[in-house]
């Protein structure tokens, strides 16, 4: 059966005519982004219960009024804060494995299908006008590093939990039915929603369970570094790896060889996909979460932060219509990324792209995308000579490993396809070493290379708390300036706050450098020269080392000395 438009069901209701019905949808086609009902309420044509009262005849539902129930801690508890804030929803009952929630937006129904994958139970929603939902929010949900303390301690004195959970250390008394018991239960399904929703709402981009001989460490890594969550009791590391690995589709009985697997969840209605790496070691299995969230990355080359100088060269090189285009940076400086944002803006209805990574980190849509599965014989090499028989324009290759690989990339470029892709190395005149270290010969590098993209991460001065501070003999020395280089720039760092976890930086912030190669470079090449002669050569050409762009990056207030000193020490 059709759901009924709610701008009629206004008007069915008593709450406007006709007359304002055109208004308001007038105003929604000036402001498609927003709902029609908070368009209506901006627009004073409705009050909040009245909104609620027409949603829930929209979708079949019972209206509730929170303020007048009394909800109980057994049910709230059902119910983590960090879940509760980011569906802005209220359990009020549980009964029978049913769980009964009052929420604001009952149109979202993939809320209810992603409750009941996280929580293992089915759900009922019943709605609530949204003043209501959020004083319940403010007033029953303390903050969430209290209530994940809270949850942990809980744990620790949960002697039945203890008792499972302990018996699983001894190898001989492996009792399947009894892991995947345990794996299921409440506090431990709770304990894991809770951290990877923290994760995913702190914009982290791995999650490390670790065990060690006398605890269970788990670390968060957001803005590339490493934070340390309250460690949860020791004896429940099998408990919560289980979990994972169920929920990755692992064997859950192996634990003596490495596994590899994946998690796709639904978090707030956008897509997050979860890579999963379990690795056995003496005290148990290590299992590290890479968090790939689509709406964290802007895919777009002019919101990367490339200085317009190297932005321009870098859009001038990709244009071309054969060649490798080269980006370069060690592992997690956002290299992929830069690629794929290069890719959307190639991606035309005139050209075929195709790629092949490992793995596939994000689907574009018309764009072919190969994943590299090495344990039955997909390799970079292998994919890539499959991939010069789909006629491509533009190929993507996810990194060079190996001559082999190398060297069908520049049989494709000398065969009228442009190829990108990654290498690991310090910057962009060392690429050139590195290929030839490869086993690569210097005159198909010349007859190929267009250009090398070497690129860096570094975090970014949180807006809440920043403020001018002074520079200091340590640094100048470090940086081999003097104080009357920097006499008349301002240079600012973050204080700490709560917006930033007090470590006075929030997000990440590119450095890039861009080596183009041109006829000098290329006679260079032949010549043999070593790295630091290309690097002088780049120079003289217009490169702008990447120490350099980050006291660019410096200047301009963006990020602070000490992460342009600990991202490039080991450049010239």
């Amino acid at each position: 059966m059709a759901i009924r438009q709610l701008g009629q069901i206004f008007v069915d209701l008593g709450f406007i005519d006709e007359e304002q019905l055109e208004k308001l949808l007038m105003e929604q086609q000036e402001r498609s982004d927003e709902l029609i009902g908070q368009i209506a309420m901006e627009l004073d044509l409705i009050t909040d219960g009245q909104l609620a009262d027409a949603l829930a005849e929209q979708m079949g539902l019972q209206v509730v009024k929170l303020e007048e129930i009394a909800l109980q801690p057994d049910v709230l508890a059902q119910i983590t804060e960090p879940m509760a804030q980011l569906y802005r929803i209220i359990p009020i009952a549980f009964q029978d494995d049913v769980l009964t929630i009052a929420m604001c937006d009952p149109q979202k129904l993939s809320i209810l299908d992603e409750l009941r994958i996280f929580l293992g139970y089915d759900i009922r929603a019943v709605v609530a006008t949204e003043e209501s939902v959020v004083t319940a929010l403010e007033r029953y949900y303390a903050s969430s590093s209290e209530s994940f303390e809270t949850l942990v301690a809980d744990m620790e004195d949960d002697d039945q939990l203890s008792k499972v959970a302990g018996s699983f250390e001894d190898e001989a008394a492996f009792d399947l039915t009894a892991a995947e018991e345990v794996a299921d239960s409440a506090p431990v399904r709770k304990l894991l929603n809770m951290v990877l929703l923290l994760a995913i709402r702190d914009r982290a981009s791995d999650l490390h369970f670790e065990p060690f001989e006398d605890e269970f460490r788990i670390r968060v890594k957001a803005d590339g570094v490493l934070y340390e969550m309250v460690p949860p009791p020791r004896h429940l590391a099998f408990a919560i790896t289980t979990r994972i690995k169920v929920m990755a589709n692992l064997n859950i009985a192996e634990r003596r060889l490495p596994q590899d697997g994946r998690i796709e969840l639904s978090v707030g209605g956008h897509p997050v996909d979860l890579r999963v790496s379990v690795l056995p070691t003496m005290f148990g299995e290590s299992v590290v979460l890479r968090i790939l969230d689509r709406t964290v990355v802007d895919l777009d080359l002019v919101n990367l932060g490339l200085n317009p100088r190297v932005l321009d060269g870098f859009r001038e090189k990709i244009a071309k219509p054969n060649g490798i285009v080269l980006v370069t940076g060690p592992t997690g400086s956002g290299k992929t990324t830069t690629l794929y944002a290069a890719l959307v803006e190639l991606n035309t209805i005139e050209d075929k792209l195709i790629t092949t990574e490992d793995p596939v980190e994000y689907d574009i849509d018309g764009i072919v995308q190969c994943p590299i599965d090495a344990s039955i014989g997909v390799t970079f090499a292998g994919c890539l000579r499959a991939i010069l028989r789909q006629d491509p324009d533009k190929i993507l290759v996810g990194e060079i490993r190996d001559l082999e690989t190398a060297e069908i990339a520049i049989q494709a470029s000398l065969t009228g396809h442009l190829v990108f892709s990654t290498l690991h190395t310090n910057d962009a005149p060392s690429t050139i070493t590195r290929l030839k270290n490869m086993g690569v010969p210097a005159f198909l590098i010349t007859a190929t290379l267009e250009a090398i993209l070497a690129q860096r991460l570094v975090r970014r001065i949180c807006s809440k708390c920043k403020e001018e501070t002074n520079v200091t003999p340590e640094m100048l020395g470090e940086l081999e300036m003097k104080a009357e280089q920097l006499a008349g720039k301002q240079i600012f760092k973050g204080r700490g706050c709560d917006h930033c976890n007090n470590t006075g930086y929030r997000g990440r912030v590119g450095l890039y450098e861009i080596l183009s190669v041109n006829d000098e470079i290329r006679d260079l090449i032949i010549d043999g020269a070593s790295t630091e002669v290309l690097r002088e050569a780049a120079c003289r050409n217009g490169m702008i080392p990447l120490r350099e762009a980050g006291l660019e990056r410096v200047y301009e207030g963006y990020t602070t000395i000490e992460e342009v000193m600990r991202e490039t020490i080991l450049d010239g």
